[in-house]
């Protein structure tokens, strides 16, 4: 299962080796990997010639070890040229069955070929590109954060919720689990209105299948590995990861294509690569709740990319509903996942924090996902060198912590916060959130500086 076709590295085959070489430049990545996969894949071709050449002579000395025996002639030497041939093929299948798990090993470590939009740098605070911006950013003066809004509607208990899991623990409590609900059945009903099929999928993974959507760092740093009962699971980091095996091993029809699915559920990630970062309130937690956007196209990059700018739009559409003004940007090169060959981000804008934060993360995976689950596309006609793979695409609509996050922010008055309209009926009817008890005192976080305006374009 591999995430890149072999033969892009096959310059014989009419391969493009310098390609791939140029997009993991473009990703601050080792360029000297692509020439120990092509070494490793020629000695494995010539391990297969030779296994071949092998077999071909030992049915030759065979045949003649037979028409000897009817003939009763001695032919000892021709039965040990046999065994020895043998003996030479198994260890040749030895050296090409290694040599094939060095080279699919090496693939899983190169990325996606970065898409040519795609700015090249490794600063995302200097160097993300701004796509475009939407509303009138609030005058952050006076105006508090999200940590002590959340508290002060009492919606929240962060002590009680660490006493029992530990760092970035917390309740959700009255009007937070309100919001919480409010904002999943609003993304919920928003993109069933634009042909979502809605999907709530396990929460935990097998280890075989997790390993053909995560990367091997995301195990170490993302997510937590759950034991019991025999077999090692992972709890999901994102509906993405279960949603991208929902139709493994299949073979799609292009006329059934595209296919758009939301995915709700609680989301898992231990946060490891993050330490000191956003330590308090809900914008960066161990456990959430996420809608999000999952679409499969057929395999073709010009489709795929507008099916991408499909997804930022109806997420931009979904944040201009709410109020929350935003810009959208193009996330540099050496920040992309592997899979990923462009990701845009859309930030709203957190007053009370005086900075974009991110929302939304839309990533075009075009075939790398496709290929490990073989989910395919298309009628392989004769005379076609490769199978056709479907692209995937994934797009959050609403991680619901950071938007009640930016909700408290953007909607906060001095006695209280404001419902946006659109939420109001997912609300039971509430309109208003008054303050119900006194501001907290940790309500300067330790990373509180904002970061640098993204380029514009």
């Amino acid at each position: 299962k591999m995430p890149l076709d072999i033969n892009l590295f096959r310059a014989h085959a009419g391969g493009n080796p310098d390609l791939i070489r140029e997009s993991q430049r473009k990703r601050f990545a080792p360029v000297e990997l692509v020439d120990q996969i092509i070494a490793t894949d020629e000695k494995w071709r010539l391990l297969t010639g030779s296994i071949d050449d092998l077999k071909k002579q030992r049915n030759l000395v065979q045949k003649d070890v037979a028409t000897k025996k009817k003939s009763n002639e001695p032919c000892d030497d021709l039965v040990a040229k046999i065994k020895s041939i043998g003996d030479e093929i198994i260890a040749a299948e030895l050296a090409q069955k290694n040599a094939k798990a060095e080279v699919d090993s090496m693939l899983n470590k190169i990325g996606n070929l970065v898409d040519p939009s795609v700015p090249v740098s490794q600063d995302e605070d200097k160097d993300n590109l701004v796509v475009r911006t939407w509303g009138n950013p609030r005058d952050p003066a006076g105006l508090l954060n999200h940590h002590d809004l959340l508290w002060r509607v009492g919606g929240y208990e962060p002590e009680r919720g660490s006493q029992v899991a530990g760092h970035r623990g917390y309740f959700l409590k009255d009007v937070g689990v309100l919001l919480n609900q409010a904002f999943i059945n609003y993304g919920i009903a928003f993109l069933r209105a634009r042909g979502y099929t809605v999907l709530q999928p396990p929460y935990m993974m097998k280890k075989d299948v997790m390993a053909g959507v995560a990367q091997l760092e995301q195990f170490d740093e993302e997510l937590y590995k759950v034991g019991g009962d025999g077999d090692d699971k992972y709890l999901i980091a994102t509906s993405e990861q279960p949603i991208c095996a929902y139709h493994m091993g299949e073979w799609m029809e292009e006329k059934a294509l595209p296919l758009r699915y939301s995915g709700i559920s609680t989301c898992f990630r231990k946060e490891a690569g993050s330490h000191g970062k956003d330590t308090w309130g809900i914008f960066r937690v161990h456990q959430f709740e996420k809608v999000e956007q999952f679409a499969i196209v057929e395999g073709d990059l010009a489709v795929s990319q507008q099916m991408q700018e499909e997804m930022i739009r109806t997420a931009e559409e979904f944040y201009q509903s709410l109020g929350f003004p935003y810009h959208v940007i193009s996330i540099v090169s050496g920040a992309l996942n592997n899979a990923a060959i462009k990701k845009l981000d859309l930030e709203t804008w957190f007053p009370g924090y005086n900075s974009y934060r991110e929302l939304v993360s839309c990533s075009n995976c075009t075939d790398y996902q496709s290929r490990s689950m073989e989910i395919r596309c298309g009628i392989k006609k004769l005379g076609d060198r490769e199978k056709k793979y479907v692209h995937m695409l994934n797009a959050t609509l609403c991680a619901t912590g950071r938007a009640i996050c930016c909700l408290l922010e953007t909607y906060q008055e001095p006695d209280g916060v404001r419902i946006p309209e659109v939420l109001v009926p997912f609300m039971g009817g509430l309109t208003f959130l008054p303050f119900v008890r006194d501001g907290r005192t940790d309500t300067t976080p330790k990373d509180k500086a904002a970061a640098p305006p993204a380029k514009p374009a």
